[in-house]
């Protein structure tokens, strides 16, 4: 439990930053089959299901809640050793992958969606910083329905390998907003706030049930498609992970580069990498 615990924060982490993809990170360690499986079979198989997923979102309700304080200043001080962490957890979910389609006869039809899919993720890295002028959040009716939309869209991305749902939200202007959203409301119940809490609720709720319902609805697309297409599905993924390191850097500031900071990013790569491989075991 305490493993899934820890899966869930990365993935949370992960959500967090533009051109990183949670659904990536869930291959990688290895639960994104099982995650699927539990989300589209919740109420069947209750028990079970509650038991895998409950300490994964307890996880990511934590990285999203405490390490947003964090992964910002980590991202403006070190900034490629940051994404160098970021790529190794991506890489680290390779060999797990590659072990799907071993035995697999390779057709034309896997490049094709390999290369699909590549290109899909490299198309959103070069969309990355088109986000205009940041999103009203102020309550009322019409917002209140955006955010509803917004959380739908941002978490089907984010349940996809190899599409952040958070560079979804950066897109639409939303991802700046809702983040210093998030920000303020920790610092609203550290100081008991009601006022600024209610605020914060007034935009949180909207924009989770909208998560729920978008988890939910592309899971089950998602399982069908395992189901009835499982060497593709692969091969699809693959693609995705393989461009996710070339969309993160294309997205990122790098900063100053010097020998000592490729060689650190270097070392933050290699515990990446580990980490995700330990706990897709």
């Amino acid at each position: 439990m305490f493993k899934n615990f820890l899966k869930g924060m990365v993935m949370g982490l992960a959500n967090i930053i533009p051109g990183v993809s949670g659904g990536t990170l869930a291959v990688s360690m290895g639960i994104y089959d099982k995650l699927i499986h539990c989300l589209t079979h919740l109420f069947r198989e209750f028990k079970e299901s509650i038991r895998f997923v409950l300490p994964i979102i307890l996880g990511m309700i934590v990285a999203l809640a405490g390490l947003s304080f964090v992964i910002t200043p980590a991202f403006e001080h070190f900034p490629l050793q940051t994404n160098g962490l970021f790529i190794g957890l991506i890489v680290g979910g390779l060999p797990l992958m590659f072990r799907k389609v071993k035995g697999s006869r390779i057709r034309i039809g896997h490049g094709i969606v390999f290369l699909i899919f590549f290109a899909i993720v490299i198309g959103m890295a070069m969309l990355g910083d088109t986000e205009g002028k940041a999103a009203d959040l102020s309550f009322g009716l019409v917002n209140v329905l955006k955010l509803f939309g917004v959380g739908v869209i941002a978490s089907a991305t984010m349940v996809i390998p190899g599409v952040s749902g958070s560079m979804m939200l950066l897109v639409m202007g939303y991802y700046n907003p809702i983040v210093a959203t998030i920000k303020e409301f920790v610092e609203a119940l550290v100081h008991f706030n009601m006022q600024e809490i209610l605020r914060c609720c007034g935009i949180m709720i909207p924009m989770g049930i909208g998560v729920i319902v978008g988890i939910f609805a592309i899971a089950k697309v998602i399982e069908i498609i395992f189901e009835k297409f499982p060497v593709y599905a692969y091969y699809a993924i693959i693609g995705l992970i393989l461009a996710s390191p070339i969309a993160i850097l294309m997205a990122s500031e790098l900063g100053v580069i010097t020998v000592l900071s490729v060689i650190t990013s270097l070392v933050t790569f290699a515990v990446g990498f580990v980490v995700a491989m330990k706990l897709g075991e």
